[in-house]
């Protein structure tokens, strides 16, 4: 039934059924957005549709509160697109912390890491609905047809297409060991300032990205290749670095570090890595990404 506010037995009916499904639907909603904040506000909107809904008409509540939760995230990630698209410098996703919850409320960890999010920006918020649901949360087919309301047909499409953007714009990933011991290398040579060691660890065709959003000092264009990201690591070693402490995290999934100077932290650092080297070093700065993880 619909839940009258001045009954806390159903309102706290409706909480728990809603809770039991919280992760899942943060889960999806990340995935799609790449921001936990934002994230966190479709959670909320589709908390609030709950508490109003007439329950007895819902055959599944796992069902229904998907579907909300996949709408209303389409539905920003349209807005986001346009805001990413004027984001002073380059943008990265909000890194969240995984420790305690490996897959993020996914039946797999799909969809997660720093690099597959931003591939994903690149689709359209429908092809990355149906991608998310697929690989990270196993939905049929079907099932997410109704959910992004289209045909399963096309859903198969969109997926495909999604799948395919993906492996096209990837090597295939070292395992989570590897990526951290190529991590803990990157991080000795880049403090020392060490030219050599940092080209030895580096891919030919790496990129390096640093999001400051314009908030705070970083490079406002990724830079690219082995030889100007090891000269452009080399140049700031000694100031960047000074008076810092490392605490390892982990984020999306991989190790991460967490820097900071006076107990304040400054930059989240993690790498993706192939056997080519290290593919991408992602330099998250905005003071505004990095609070959540930092403090965890």
């Amino acid at each position: 039934m619909a839940v009258n506010p001045l009954d806390p037995t159903g309102l706290d009916q409706a909480a728990a059924e809603f809770d039991d499904q919280r992760s899942r639907l943060f889960g999806i909603a990340y995935r799609m957005l790449g921001s936990a904040a934002e994230a966190e506000d479709v959670v909320q909107e589709t908390w609030l549709r709950w508490q109003t809904t007439d329950r007895e008409v819902v055959r599944s509540i796992p069902a229904f509160l998907t579907t909300v939760t996949t709408r209303l995230a389409i539905n920003s990630a349209q807005s986001a697109r346009s805001r990413h698209e004027t984001y002073v410098g380059p943008w990265l996703p909000e890194p969240v912390d995984t420790s305690a919850d490996p897959a993020l409320g996914a039946e797999r960890g799909e969809a997660l890491e720093m690099a597959i999010l931003l591939l994903l920006e690149k689709l359209t918020p429908t092809e990355r609905a149906a991608y998310v649901l697929r690989e990270a949360f196993d939905y049929p087919y079907a099932q997410i047809a109704e959910i992004v309301a289209t045909s399963e047909a096309n859903v198969r499409q969109l997926v495909s297409r999604a799948r395919k953007h993906v492996a096209d714009g990837r090597r295939a990933p070292v395992d989570r060991t590897e990526q951290r011991r190529l991590l803990d290398a990157f991080l000795v040579a880049a403090r020392t300032g060490d030219l050599l060691a940092l080209e030895d660890l580096l891919a030919a065709d790496v990129v390096s990205y640093s999001d400051g959003g314009g908030v705070v000092r970083a490079s406002k264009i990724p830079v690219v290749g082995r030889t100007h990201v090891s000269r452009f690591v080399a140049a700031f070693a000694g100031h960047f670095w000074a008076d810092t402490t490392t605490t390892w995290v982990e984020a999306n999934g991989g190790a991460s570090v967490v820097v900071a100077r006076e107990g304040v932290a400054f930059a989240v650092i993690t790498v993706t890595a192939s056997e080519e080297g290290i593919d991408q070093v992602l330099w998250a700065m905005n003071p505004a990404k990095i609070a959540a993880i930092s403090s965890a």
